[in-house]
Protein backbone atom coordinates (compact mmCIF):
# COMPACT_ATOMS: atom_id res chain seq x y z
CA UNK A 1 0.00 0.00 0.00
CA UNK A 2 1.69 3.48 -0.82
CA UNK A 3 2.81 5.79 1.65
CA UNK A 4 0.13 8.94 2.25
CA UNK A 5 3.14 10.79 1.95
CA UNK A 6 4.09 9.64 -1.53
CA UNK A 7 3.99 11.72 -4.72
CA UNK A 8 1.58 9.71 -6.37
CA UNK A 9 -0.83 6.87 -5.20
CA UNK A 10 -3.99 5.46 -7.03
CA UNK A 11 -6.52 8.51 -5.80
CA UNK A 12 -4.25 11.12 -7.78
CA UNK A 13 -3.29 8.83 -10.50
CA UNK A 14 -7.14 8.48 -11.38
CA UNK A 15 -7.48 12.08 -11.15
CA UNK A 16 -4.99 12.56 -13.72
CA UNK A 17 -5.66 9.98 -15.98
CA UNK A 18 -9.60 10.98 -16.04
CA UNK A 19 -8.76 14.64 -16.06
CA UNK A 20 -6.49 14.05 -18.93
CA UNK A 21 -9.47 12.33 -21.17
CA UNK A 22 -11.63 15.09 -19.96
CA UNK A 23 -8.88 17.88 -21.39
CA UNK A 24 -8.07 15.94 -24.79
CA UNK A 25 -11.89 15.75 -24.79
CA UNK A 26 -12.90 19.07 -24.74
CA UNK A 27 -10.47 19.57 -27.95
CA UNK A 28 -14.05 19.63 -29.80
CA UNK A 29 -14.71 23.10 -28.65
CA UNK A 30 -12.29 24.28 -31.24
CA UNK A 31 -13.32 21.64 -33.49
CA UNK A 32 -10.86 18.89 -33.06
CA UNK A 33 -12.12 15.61 -32.58
CA UNK A 34 -9.36 14.14 -30.97
CA UNK A 35 -10.62 10.90 -29.16
CA UNK A 36 -13.48 9.91 -31.93
CA UNK A 37 -11.49 6.61 -32.19
CA UNK A 38 -12.65 4.93 -28.96
CA UNK A 39 -14.71 1.98 -29.10
CA UNK A 40 -18.43 1.31 -28.79
CA UNK A 41 -19.82 -1.48 -27.76
CA UNK A 42 -23.88 -2.39 -29.70
CA UNK A 43 -25.99 -4.91 -29.64
CA UNK A 44 -25.34 -7.85 -32.48
CA UNK A 45 -27.46 -11.00 -34.04
CA UNK A 46 -25.11 -12.65 -36.07
CA UNK A 47 -21.80 -11.38 -36.35
CA UNK A 48 -19.86 -10.06 -33.00
CA UNK A 49 -17.54 -8.17 -34.89
CA UNK A 50 -20.46 -5.93 -35.77
CA UNK A 51 -20.59 -4.98 -32.39
CA UNK A 52 -17.20 -2.81 -32.09
CA UNK A 53 -18.04 0.69 -33.49
CA UNK A 54 -15.63 4.27 -33.14
CA UNK A 55 -17.49 6.90 -31.23
CA UNK A 56 -17.20 9.46 -34.10
CA UNK A 57 -14.33 8.89 -36.48
CA UNK A 58 -17.29 6.07 -38.17
CA UNK A 59 -14.59 5.88 -41.06
CA UNK A 60 -12.44 3.59 -38.67
CA UNK A 61 -13.42 0.13 -38.88
CA UNK A 62 -14.92 -1.42 -35.32
CA UNK A 63 -11.58 -3.94 -34.70
CA UNK A 64 -9.07 -0.98 -35.56
CA UNK A 65 -11.39 0.93 -33.11
CA UNK A 66 -10.90 -1.76 -30.58
CA UNK A 67 -7.12 -1.77 -31.28
CA UNK A 68 -6.55 1.79 -30.76
CA UNK A 69 -8.54 2.15 -28.22
CA UNK A 70 -6.29 -0.62 -26.00
CA UNK A 71 -3.34 1.11 -27.10
CA UNK A 72 -3.75 4.28 -25.93
CA UNK A 73 -5.97 3.20 -22.70
CA UNK A 74 -2.68 0.66 -22.10
CA UNK A 75 -0.10 3.56 -22.43
CA UNK A 76 -2.41 5.82 -19.79
CA UNK A 77 -2.66 3.26 -17.30
CA UNK A 78 1.14 2.42 -17.61
CA UNK A 79 1.99 5.80 -17.27
CA UNK A 80 -0.24 5.85 -13.94
CA UNK A 81 1.43 3.08 -12.88
CA UNK A 82 4.79 4.14 -13.68
CA UNK A 83 3.74 7.51 -11.08
CA UNK A 84 2.91 4.92 -8.41
CA UNK A 85 5.88 2.92 -9.00
CA UNK A 86 4.37 -0.50 -10.21
CA UNK A 87 6.00 -2.86 -12.06
CA UNK A 88 5.02 -1.54 -15.61
CA UNK A 89 6.19 -4.45 -17.77
CA UNK A 90 3.83 -7.11 -15.26
CA UNK A 91 0.63 -4.64 -15.74
CA UNK A 92 0.70 -4.21 -19.18
CA UNK A 93 0.75 -8.29 -19.75
CA UNK A 94 -1.41 -8.40 -17.31
CA UNK A 95 -3.84 -5.26 -18.37
CA UNK A 96 -3.75 -6.79 -22.32
CA UNK A 97 -5.46 -10.03 -20.67
CA UNK A 98 -7.80 -8.43 -18.67
CA UNK A 99 -8.97 -6.01 -21.21
CA UNK A 100 -9.34 -8.72 -24.29
CA UNK A 101 -11.51 -10.84 -22.02
CA UNK A 102 -13.00 -7.76 -20.43
CA UNK A 103 -14.26 -6.70 -24.19
CA UNK A 104 -15.49 -10.44 -25.08
CA UNK A 105 -17.17 -10.63 -22.23
CA UNK A 106 -19.33 -7.17 -22.54
CA UNK A 107 -19.84 -7.87 -26.33
CA UNK A 108 -21.03 -11.60 -25.55
CA UNK A 109 -23.73 -9.50 -23.19
CA UNK A 110 -24.53 -7.33 -26.02
CA UNK A 111 -25.86 -10.05 -28.06
CA UNK A 112 -29.83 -8.86 -29.12
CA UNK A 113 -30.46 -11.95 -27.47
CA UNK A 114 -29.60 -10.78 -24.29
CA UNK A 115 -29.79 -7.37 -24.32
CA UNK A 116 -32.83 -5.98 -26.65
CA UNK A 117 -35.93 -4.92 -24.60
CA UNK A 118 -39.22 -5.90 -26.26
CA UNK A 119 -39.20 -2.24 -28.23
CA UNK A 120 -36.11 -3.00 -29.80
CA UNK A 121 -36.86 -6.63 -31.27
CA UNK A 122 -38.37 -5.64 -34.57
CA UNK A 123 -35.10 -3.39 -35.52
CA UNK A 124 -32.82 -6.53 -34.67
CA UNK A 125 -35.51 -8.84 -36.29
CA UNK A 126 -35.28 -11.60 -33.46
CA UNK A 127 -38.45 -13.24 -31.82
CA UNK A 128 -37.39 -12.88 -28.54
CA UNK A 129 -34.95 -11.22 -26.11
CA UNK A 130 -34.35 -11.34 -22.60
CA UNK A 131 -33.64 -7.61 -22.31
CA UNK A 132 -31.38 -6.79 -20.00
CA UNK A 133 -29.48 -4.20 -22.33
CA UNK A 134 -25.76 -4.13 -23.59
CA UNK A 135 -24.79 -3.42 -19.83
CA UNK A 136 -25.64 -7.32 -19.14
CA UNK A 137 -22.15 -7.89 -20.54
CA UNK A 138 -21.14 -5.97 -17.40
CA UNK A 139 -22.62 -8.72 -15.38
CA UNK A 140 -21.23 -11.65 -17.69
CA UNK A 141 -17.69 -9.73 -17.01
CA UNK A 142 -18.35 -10.03 -13.33
CA UNK A 143 -19.33 -13.60 -13.61
CA UNK A 144 -16.12 -15.00 -15.38
CA UNK A 145 -14.03 -12.93 -12.77
CA UNK A 146 -15.31 -14.96 -10.56
CA UNK A 147 -14.57 -18.40 -12.36
CA UNK A 148 -10.95 -16.88 -12.71
CA UNK A 149 -10.50 -15.94 -9.69
CA UNK A 150 -11.51 -18.84 -7.74
CA UNK A 151 -11.34 -21.94 -10.87
CA UNK A 152 -7.54 -20.92 -11.86
CA UNK A 153 -5.90 -19.03 -8.78
CA UNK A 154 -2.10 -19.21 -10.30
CA UNK A 155 -3.58 -17.72 -13.18
CA UNK A 156 -5.77 -14.92 -11.12
CA UNK A 157 -2.33 -14.22 -9.45
CA UNK A 158 -0.70 -13.66 -12.53
CA UNK A 159 -2.58 -10.72 -13.63
CA UNK A 160 -1.86 -9.19 -9.77
CA UNK A 161 -0.57 -6.08 -10.73
CA UNK A 162 -2.92 -5.07 -13.35
CA UNK A 163 -5.97 -6.03 -11.16
CA UNK A 164 -6.78 -2.60 -9.69
CA UNK A 165 -10.83 -2.57 -9.91
CA UNK A 166 -10.62 0.49 -7.38
CA UNK A 167 -8.32 2.40 -9.66
CA UNK A 168 -10.03 1.66 -12.87
CA UNK A 169 -13.68 2.83 -11.52
CA UNK A 170 -12.37 5.69 -9.98
CA UNK A 171 -11.22 6.75 -13.26
CA UNK A 172 -14.66 6.15 -14.79
CA UNK A 173 -16.30 8.18 -12.12
CA UNK A 174 -14.00 11.09 -12.78
CA UNK A 175 -15.35 11.28 -16.96
CA UNK A 176 -18.74 10.16 -15.21
CA UNK A 177 -19.04 13.39 -14.22
CA UNK A 178 -18.98 14.94 -18.01
CA UNK A 179 -21.72 12.74 -18.70
CA UNK A 180 -24.26 13.71 -15.60
CA UNK A 181 -23.37 17.06 -15.97
CA UNK A 182 -24.92 17.06 -19.32
CA UNK A 183 -28.23 15.31 -18.16
CA UNK A 184 -28.12 17.76 -14.97
CA UNK A 185 -28.49 20.53 -17.63
CA UNK A 186 -31.26 18.94 -19.29
CA UNK A 187 -33.23 19.17 -15.97
CA UNK A 188 -31.06 21.37 -13.50
CA UNK A 189 -34.02 21.54 -10.81
CA UNK A 190 -34.23 17.93 -10.95
CA UNK A 191 -31.01 17.71 -10.90
CA UNK A 192 -30.68 19.73 -7.97
CA UNK A 193 -33.27 17.99 -5.44
CA UNK A 194 -31.32 14.62 -6.31
CA UNK A 195 -28.00 16.53 -4.95
CA UNK A 196 -29.72 17.91 -1.88
CA UNK A 197 -32.03 14.31 -0.84
CA UNK A 198 -28.36 12.47 -1.70
CA UNK A 199 -27.05 14.08 0.96
CA UNK A 200 -29.37 14.03 3.29
CA UNK A 201 -29.53 10.58 3.23
CA UNK A 202 -26.20 9.84 3.54
CA UNK A 203 -25.65 11.70 6.79
CA UNK A 204 -28.86 10.29 8.05
CA UNK A 205 -27.99 7.11 7.13
CA UNK A 206 -23.77 6.85 8.17
CA UNK A 207 -24.61 8.35 11.45
CA UNK A 208 -26.34 5.10 12.41
CA UNK A 209 -24.87 2.74 10.29
CA UNK A 210 -21.13 2.76 12.21
CA UNK A 211 -22.12 3.61 15.37
CA UNK A 212 -24.43 0.19 15.20
CA UNK A 213 -21.58 -1.69 13.59
CA UNK A 214 -19.15 -0.77 16.14
CA UNK A 215 -21.32 -1.66 18.98
CA UNK A 216 -22.26 -4.95 17.90
CA UNK A 217 -18.58 -5.86 17.10
CA UNK A 218 -17.30 -4.97 20.51
CA UNK A 219 -20.59 -5.88 22.49
CA UNK A 220 -21.29 -9.10 20.94
CA UNK A 221 -18.69 -10.28 18.87
CA UNK A 222 -15.74 -8.87 21.46
CA UNK A 223 -13.44 -7.55 18.63
CA UNK A 224 -10.93 -4.96 20.28
CA UNK A 225 -11.20 -1.11 18.95
CA UNK A 226 -8.09 -1.56 16.42
CA UNK A 227 -10.32 -4.14 14.58
CA UNK A 228 -13.56 -2.52 15.49
CA UNK A 229 -13.36 0.91 13.84
CA UNK A 230 -12.19 -0.49 10.57
CA UNK A 231 -14.21 -2.68 10.16
CA UNK A 232 -17.31 -0.26 10.97
CA UNK A 233 -16.09 2.03 8.38
CA UNK A 234 -15.56 -0.68 5.68
CA UNK A 235 -19.45 -2.25 6.63
CA UNK A 236 -20.76 1.22 6.96
CA UNK A 237 -19.59 3.95 4.89
CA UNK A 238 -17.60 2.97 2.02
CA UNK A 239 -16.03 -0.81 1.60
CA UNK A 240 -12.14 -0.77 1.18
CA UNK A 241 -11.50 2.80 0.87
CA UNK A 242 -13.08 3.66 4.34
CA UNK A 243 -11.49 0.53 5.90
CA UNK A 244 -8.26 1.87 4.78
CA UNK A 245 -8.34 5.46 5.55
CA UNK A 246 -9.78 4.62 9.12
CA UNK A 247 -7.05 1.75 9.65
CA UNK A 248 -4.48 4.60 8.80
CA UNK A 249 -6.23 6.90 11.06
CA UNK A 250 -5.78 4.79 14.23
CA UNK A 251 -2.91 3.82 12.84
CA UNK A 252 -3.75 -0.24 12.83
CA UNK A 253 -1.28 -2.53 12.11
CA UNK A 254 -1.50 -3.03 8.48
CA UNK A 255 -3.28 -6.74 8.38
CA UNK A 256 -6.48 -5.12 9.39
CA UNK A 257 -7.92 -2.64 6.98
CA UNK A 258 -6.70 -5.77 4.76
CA UNK A 259 -8.48 -8.47 5.95
CA UNK A 260 -11.58 -6.18 6.47
CA UNK A 261 -11.15 -5.03 2.53
CA UNK A 262 -10.92 -8.98 1.56
CA UNK A 263 -14.45 -9.42 2.79
CA UNK A 264 -15.92 -6.34 1.83
CA UNK A 265 -14.75 -7.21 -2.19
CA UNK A 266 -16.27 -10.46 -1.53
CA UNK A 267 -19.89 -9.04 0.09
CA UNK A 268 -19.99 -6.71 -2.63
CA UNK A 269 -19.76 -9.30 -5.44
CA UNK A 270 -22.74 -11.30 -3.71
CA UNK A 271 -24.74 -8.05 -3.81
CA UNK A 272 -24.10 -6.70 -6.98
CA UNK A 273 -25.47 -10.57 -8.35
CA UNK A 274 -28.37 -10.27 -5.88
CA UNK A 275 -29.56 -6.59 -5.32
CA UNK A 276 -30.17 -5.21 -8.60
CA UNK A 277 -32.26 -8.22 -9.39
CA UNK A 278 -34.37 -7.31 -6.05
CA UNK A 279 -34.45 -3.85 -7.25
CA UNK A 280 -36.14 -4.48 -10.32
CA UNK A 281 -38.55 -6.43 -9.10
CA UNK A 282 -39.64 -4.51 -6.05
CA UNK A 283 -39.03 -0.98 -7.19
CA UNK A 284 -39.58 -0.68 -10.84
CA UNK A 285 -42.31 2.33 -10.42
CA UNK A 286 -39.64 3.70 -8.28
CA UNK A 287 -36.43 3.73 -9.82
CA UNK A 288 -34.68 6.75 -8.01
CA UNK A 289 -35.33 4.73 -4.90
CA UNK A 290 -33.72 1.90 -6.31
CA UNK A 291 -30.51 4.11 -7.06
CA UNK A 292 -29.94 5.30 -4.16
CA UNK A 293 -29.99 1.71 -1.99
CA UNK A 294 -27.68 0.65 -4.48
CA UNK A 295 -25.72 3.58 -3.17
CA UNK A 296 -26.32 3.45 0.59
CA UNK A 297 -25.90 -0.81 0.17
CA UNK A 298 -23.07 -1.90 -1.85
CA UNK A 299 -19.71 -0.92 0.13
CA UNK A 300 -17.27 0.04 -2.38
CA UNK A 301 -16.97 2.56 -5.47
CA UNK A 302 -16.67 0.41 -8.31
CA UNK A 303 -19.50 -1.96 -6.90
CA UNK A 304 -21.62 0.45 -6.03
CA UNK A 305 -21.74 2.23 -9.30
CA UNK A 306 -21.69 -0.94 -11.35
CA UNK A 307 -25.11 -1.98 -9.24
CA UNK A 308 -26.50 1.32 -10.17
CA UNK A 309 -25.40 0.57 -13.99
CA UNK A 310 -27.08 -3.17 -13.72
CA UNK A 311 -30.22 -1.63 -11.85
CA UNK A 312 -30.82 0.62 -14.34
CA UNK A 313 -30.38 -1.38 -17.11
CA UNK A 314 -32.70 -3.77 -15.55
CA UNK A 315 -35.36 -1.12 -14.62
CA UNK A 316 -35.76 0.61 -18.06
CA UNK A 317 -35.79 -2.73 -19.46
CA UNK A 318 -38.94 -3.52 -18.02
CA UNK A 319 -40.53 -0.15 -17.52
CA UNK A 320 -39.66 0.23 -21.85
CA UNK A 321 -41.57 -3.03 -21.92
CA UNK A 322 -44.97 -1.61 -20.18
CA UNK A 323 -44.48 1.49 -23.20
CA UNK A 324 -42.64 3.73 -20.20
CA UNK A 325 -39.44 5.10 -21.66
CA UNK A 326 -37.70 7.33 -18.89
CA UNK A 327 -34.20 8.35 -19.67
CA UNK A 328 -31.23 6.53 -19.49
CA UNK A 329 -28.47 8.24 -16.72
CA UNK A 330 -30.67 9.40 -13.93
CA UNK A 331 -30.88 6.28 -11.71
CA UNK A 332 -27.16 5.49 -11.39
CA UNK A 333 -26.65 9.68 -11.24
CA UNK A 334 -28.73 8.70 -8.02
CA UNK A 335 -26.15 6.00 -6.97
CA UNK A 336 -22.68 7.64 -7.95
CA UNK A 337 -24.22 11.49 -5.84
CA UNK A 338 -24.93 9.33 -2.79
CA UNK A 339 -21.28 7.22 -3.35
CA UNK A 340 -19.91 10.81 -4.13
CA UNK A 341 -21.04 11.74 -1.03
CA UNK A 342 -19.60 8.73 0.98
CA UNK A 343 -16.46 9.04 -0.68
CA UNK A 344 -16.79 12.75 0.84
CA UNK A 345 -17.74 11.86 4.50
CA UNK A 346 -14.85 9.50 4.67
CA UNK A 347 -12.12 12.20 4.69
CA UNK A 348 -13.99 14.26 7.42
CA UNK A 349 -14.55 10.27 9.79
CA UNK A 350 -11.12 9.89 9.38
CA UNK A 351 -9.89 12.79 10.70
CA UNK A 352 -12.45 12.85 13.39
CA UNK A 353 -11.77 8.77 14.47
CA UNK A 354 -8.03 10.12 14.08
CA UNK A 355 -8.16 12.62 16.25
CA UNK A 356 -10.36 10.51 18.87
CA UNK A 357 -7.53 7.71 18.87
CA UNK A 358 -4.63 10.24 19.56
CA UNK A 359 -6.67 12.72 21.80
CA UNK A 360 -8.21 9.83 23.83
CA UNK A 361 -6.78 6.21 23.23
CA UNK A 362 -3.29 6.80 22.01
CA UNK A 363 -1.73 9.22 24.22
CA UNK A 364 1.00 6.94 24.68
CA UNK A 365 2.62 7.27 20.81
CA UNK A 366 1.98 11.11 21.50
CA UNK A 367 -0.33 13.97 21.20
CA UNK A 368 -0.54 16.25 18.14
CA UNK A 369 -2.34 19.06 16.74
CA UNK A 370 -4.70 17.81 13.92
CA UNK A 371 -4.48 19.99 11.04
CA UNK A 372 -6.03 20.61 7.37
CA UNK A 373 -3.11 18.44 5.88
CA UNK A 374 -4.71 15.85 7.76
CA UNK A 375 -7.72 16.19 5.95
CA UNK A 376 -6.22 16.50 2.35
CA UNK A 377 -4.34 13.13 3.50
CA UNK A 378 -7.63 11.17 3.58
CA UNK A 379 -9.77 13.14 1.01
CA UNK A 380 -10.62 11.09 -1.68
CA UNK A 381 -8.94 13.20 -4.77
CA UNK A 382 -10.91 12.21 -7.36
CA UNK A 383 -13.78 13.29 -5.94
CA UNK A 384 -12.23 16.45 -7.26
CA UNK A 385 -12.03 15.46 -10.54
CA UNK A 386 -15.67 14.63 -10.54
CA UNK A 387 -16.53 17.63 -9.65
CA UNK A 388 -15.17 19.47 -11.92
CA UNK A 389 -16.27 17.63 -15.09
CA UNK A 390 -19.33 17.75 -13.89
CA UNK A 391 -19.27 21.71 -13.20
CA UNK A 392 -17.48 22.72 -16.49
CA UNK A 393 -20.20 20.43 -18.38
CA UNK A 394 -23.22 21.72 -16.67
CA UNK A 395 -22.01 25.50 -17.22
CA UNK A 396 -21.02 25.32 -20.81
CA UNK A 397 -24.83 23.43 -21.19
CA UNK A 398 -26.15 26.35 -19.45
CA UNK A 399 -24.67 28.98 -21.46
CA UNK A 400 -26.19 28.50 -25.07
CA UNK A 401 -27.93 26.44 -27.10
CA UNK A 402 -25.09 25.71 -29.22
CA UNK A 403 -22.90 25.11 -26.09
CA UNK A 404 -25.21 22.36 -24.98
CA UNK A 405 -25.73 20.59 -28.33
CA UNK A 406 -21.78 20.80 -28.15
CA UNK A 407 -21.70 18.95 -24.67
CA UNK A 408 -24.39 16.36 -25.34
CA UNK A 409 -21.41 15.57 -28.68
CA UNK A 410 -18.54 15.48 -26.26
CA UNK A 411 -20.51 13.52 -23.68
CA UNK A 412 -21.18 11.17 -26.26
CA UNK A 413 -17.33 10.56 -27.19
CA UNK A 414 -16.15 10.04 -23.52
CA UNK A 415 -18.86 8.01 -22.74
CA UNK A 416 -17.25 5.08 -23.83
CA UNK A 417 -14.44 5.49 -21.79
CA UNK A 418 -16.46 5.37 -18.67
CA UNK A 419 -17.85 1.58 -20.46
CA UNK A 420 -14.75 0.58 -20.68
CA UNK A 421 -12.86 1.22 -17.36
CA UNK A 422 -16.36 -0.20 -15.67
CA UNK A 423 -16.01 -2.95 -17.46
CA UNK A 424 -12.62 -3.84 -16.19
CA UNK A 425 -14.16 -2.54 -12.68
CA UNK A 426 -16.86 -5.71 -13.05
CA UNK A 427 -14.05 -8.00 -14.24
CA UNK A 428 -10.98 -7.62 -12.08
CA UNK A 429 -13.63 -7.33 -8.81
CA UNK A 430 -14.19 -10.86 -9.83
CA UNK A 431 -10.58 -11.84 -10.09
CA UNK A 432 -9.96 -10.52 -6.91
CA UNK A 433 -12.15 -12.24 -4.91
CA UNK A 434 -10.44 -15.28 -3.95
CA UNK A 435 -12.82 -17.36 -1.92
CA UNK A 436 -10.68 -20.33 -0.64
CA UNK A 437 -7.91 -17.81 0.21
CA UNK A 438 -10.05 -16.26 2.40
CA UNK A 439 -11.08 -18.97 4.34
CA UNK A 440 -8.01 -19.91 5.13
CA UNK A 441 -6.77 -16.78 6.36
CA UNK A 442 -9.26 -17.32 9.24
CA UNK A 443 -11.55 -14.16 9.03
CA UNK A 444 -14.77 -16.31 9.85
CA UNK A 445 -15.75 -14.26 12.61
CA UNK A 446 -14.97 -11.22 11.16
CA UNK A 447 -17.69 -12.41 8.18
CA UNK A 448 -20.32 -13.01 10.55
CA UNK A 449 -19.99 -9.73 11.75
CA UNK A 450 -20.44 -8.69 8.29
CA UNK A 451 -23.08 -10.64 7.03
CA UNK A 452 -25.41 -9.90 10.29
CA UNK A 453 -24.91 -6.17 10.00
CA UNK A 454 -25.24 -5.90 6.04
CA UNK A 455 -28.17 -8.53 6.32
CA UNK A 456 -29.52 -7.62 9.48
CA UNK A 457 -29.75 -4.02 9.42
CA UNK A 458 -27.92 -2.21 7.08
CA UNK A 459 -29.51 -2.80 3.92
CA UNK A 460 -32.86 -2.56 5.24
CA UNK A 461 -32.27 0.74 6.76
CA UNK A 462 -30.62 1.81 3.40
CA UNK A 463 -34.13 0.85 1.63
CA UNK A 464 -36.12 3.03 4.65
CA UNK A 465 -33.84 5.84 3.71
CA UNK A 466 -33.83 5.53 0.28
CA UNK A 467 -37.63 5.35 0.10
CA UNK A 468 -37.95 8.23 2.60
CA UNK A 469 -35.79 10.95 0.36
CA UNK A 470 -36.40 9.72 -3.37
CA UNK A 471 -40.35 8.46 -3.33
CA UNK A 472 -42.25 9.23 -6.28
CA UNK A 473 -39.55 10.95 -7.86
CA UNK A 474 -38.77 9.62 -11.40
CA UNK A 475 -36.50 10.18 -14.05
CA UNK A 476 -37.49 12.46 -17.26
CA UNK A 477 -39.43 10.55 -20.20
CA UNK A 478 -37.64 10.52 -23.17
CA UNK A 479 -38.92 13.09 -25.53
CA UNK A 480 -41.54 14.35 -23.06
Amino acid sequence: MASPKAAFNEDKVALLIGCLVFVLALGKMVGLDIMGWVVGVGMWVDNPLNAWKAATWKWLPGWASLLVSYAVITALMAMGIKLIKGNVANFVRGFTIIFFIAIACYTLGANAYIAANPTQLAKQGIPWALGLSTEAGLIVALVVGILVGNITPKFAESLREACRPELFVKIAIVIMGAELGVKAADAAGFAGHIIFRGLCAIVEAYLLYWCVVYYVARRYFKFNKEWAAPLASGISICGVSAAIATGGAIRARPVVPIMVSSLVVVFTCIEMLVLPFVAQHFLSSEPLVAGAWMGLAVKSDGGAIASGAITESLILAKMAGQGINWEPGWIVMVTTTVKIFIDVFIGVWALVLAYVWTAKFDKTRGERTMTWGDVMDRFPRFVLGYIATFLILLLMCLSSPELHKLGKSLSGTINGFRVLFFLMTFFTIGVVSNFRKLREEGIGRLAVVYVVCLFGFIIWVGLFISYAFFHGMTPPVIGG
